[in-house]
């Protein structure tokens, strides 16, 4: 029995990490993508539409706007990969994930390009889709956060 317990924690460590690192990754590869051109573009649909978004959009412009998403994706994803040296830091980082996903699944309400014209709220576009593998990274966010604040406390 122990041994099944022990591969099966063994595994589950294995998950975190990957979990962990592939998060980190989607979350500061996106925001690079923040500074170029075509990202403000696609991402005009989401901003526009979304009451909060918009009055940012309309104070900074696009570009500067979508800067300050990336710098602040960019953050987010940096604490998380920092959970080795710095789990508290990781865990804030794992909270600011969980604000931006479900900030980003917001848009599912708010935009109405996030779904097929004429036929019904469940049936999504491409944007539609996009936005909702945030539910999946929300998941990951909630995981890395619990796992930080277990290595944080027994520091």
């Amino acid at each position: 029995m122990g041994t099944r317990r022990a591969a099966a924690d063994h595994l589950a460590s294995v998950g975190f990490s990957v979990l962990r690192c592939a998060l980190a990754t989607n979350i500061l590869w996106i925001g690079a993508l923040k500074f170029k051109q075509y990202e403000v573009e696609n991402d005009e649909p989401l901003v526009t539409s979304s009451p909060l978004f918009s009055r940012f959009r309309g104070k900074l412009g696009a570009q500067k706007l979508n800067r300050l998403i990336g710098v602040t994706e960019i953050t987010v994803g940096s604490l998380i990969a920092a959970k080795p040296l710095a789990p508290t830091a990781s865990a804030i980082g794992s909270f600011g994930a969980m604000g931006m996903f479900l900030t980003t699944l917001s848009f599912l309400a708010t935009t109405p390009e996030a779904r097929q014209k004429g036929q019904g709220i469940f049936s999504l576009s491409l944007l539609g889709q996009f936005v909702l593998k945030d539910t999946v990274l929300l998941g990951a966010a909630l995981l890395t956060a619990a796992e930080s604040l277990r290595a944080a406390r027994h520091r």
